[in-house]
């Protein structure tokens, strides 16, 4: 726009000195945020824990070993002897049991769906990690060109001085201007105080994300116009919602998985038996199935658990949805808004203060104003340049917010 000219290069390395200084652009710290970061490895971590578990899911229980004596005589003549009757035995077998097939495949799509929920809540982690990194740089570079600015200021009416004093000494000008003088200084210390403390809260912020223990904001600032409805776009696809997916899909399997309780299970016993050597040793088949003839009072109540559960993530879907239009909506207000003051405080205000801060110098070189009122010209002129700064860099966050969380999901 055509007021941007006005604001001075910023000063990357006021804010440090030289010697610990260490620069870093806006797509630099974004990219180097998603390095060693706590969070993501954690979720990484997670990732490969359920994808190590799906490996599993629909693999056969372990087989039992079972061994003992069987058919030992207590009563008679043969009493307590394991070698005097035919049916006595020493028996050693293995059993195996083996869930029906839609059990095992249903515990296979749950734990599919654990490992998609894991990858999302992962990306979900990155994008709020590539948010907080944007947003922390931006208000860095924000505080970097607004002390610029104060401290060019300052630097600016630290010269009247002496001559607004002299004024006063010679009795050309009351004395109690010398107090509002001094008053006018306050007011751009005051602004570099808290632009300081935005500086090092930003700088903090930012030093969470990078390996970077003193940042600076350098290079070329991210753009501050978006495009509504390519953002819009990608709505449907932000990781909120894809995580709100895969939990609905993994309560579908759950329901999957209760309904294969109704398909009856089945086992397999092999044994041998070691008899007297009269009578020969022995291998024993077996076969079992379980009987789910009480589905009223076991399978019914898990499977209708499942379903609640089921309908309770998809309405907690709806409502991310919901919640997510609706902070769209507002987060595009607030950045409509905040490019209205900023392009009304360049258009509008800034000329007339520019104007003002240029009539009064050249009245007061024509003996028509006093100094005082140059003074006060030149500090309403820093403090909105100041106060520019800060609605830019309100539109800036917006956009930025708007463009971290959405765009990238645009297909």
């Amino acid at each position: 726009m055509r007021f941007l000219c006005w604001i001075a290069p910023p000063i990357l390395l006021a804010a440090a000195p030289a010697a610990l200084a260490q620069p870093v652009g806006y797509d630099e710290a974004l990219e180097a945020a998603q390095r060693d970061q706590p969070a993501l490895q954690a979720g990484a971590s997670r990732i490969a824990g359920a994808l190590e578990t799906a490996g599993a899911a629909d693999q056969l229980p372990d087989p039992r070993l079972r061994g003992g004596v069987v058919n030992v005589p207590i009563t008679g003549p043969a009493a307590f002897q394991l070698d005097r009757q035919l049916p006595t035995q020493i028996v050693v077998g293995v059993e195996q049991s083996i869930p029906n097939l839609a059990k095992r495949r249903a515990r296979a799509g749950v734990a599919g769906s654990d490992v998609r929920l894991a990858q999302a809540r992962l990306a979900l982690a990155e994008r709020d990690v590539r948010v907080a990194t944007g947003t922390a740089w931006l208000s860095l570079a924000y505080a970097q060109r607004r002390q610029s600015v104060a401290r060019e200021a300052r630097d600016s009416l630290n010269p009247l001085i002496p001559a607004a004093l002299t004024a006063v000494s010679a009795g050309a000008a009351r004395p109690a201007e010398s107090l509002e003088i001094r008053r006018a200084l306050l007011e751009i210390d005051d602004a570099i105080t808290r632009i300081e403390a935005d500086r090092e809260a930003s700088r903090a912020r930012l030093a969470r994300y990078i390996p970077n223990d003193n940042p600076v904001a350098a290079g070329d600032l991210p753009p501050l116009m978006i495009n509504p409805d390519r953002l819009r776009a990608g709505l449907l696809r932000t990781p909120e919602l894809v995580v709100a997916d895969a939990a609905t899909e993994r309560a579908s399997m759950e329901v999957r998985l209760a309904e294969a309780d109704r398909r009856p299970d089945f086992g397999v016993n092999v044994s041998y038996g070691r008899r007297d050597g009269s009578f020969g040793d022995a291998v024993s088949v077996l076969g079992s199935i379980t009987l789910p003839i009480f589905g009223g009072r076991r399978q019914e109540p898990r499977i209708r658990s499942a379903e609640a559960e089921q309908f309770a993530s998809q309405n907690e879907r709806q409502d991310i949805l919901r919640g997510l239009e609706a902070q769209f909506a507002a987060d595009l207000a607030a950045w409509r808004s905040a490019l209205t003051q900023w392009e009304r405080a360049g258009d509008e205000l800034l000329p007339l203060a520019r104007d003002r801060a240029q009539l009064e110098m050249a009245s007061f070189s024509a003996g028509r104003a006093d100094l005082i009122d140059v003074i006060t010209a030149r500090t309403a002129l820093a403090l909105l340049e100041i106060e520019i700064l800060t609605r830019e860099e309100a539109v800036a966050l917006t956009a930025a917010k708007l463009r971290l969380t959405y765009a990238e999901y645009v297909q």
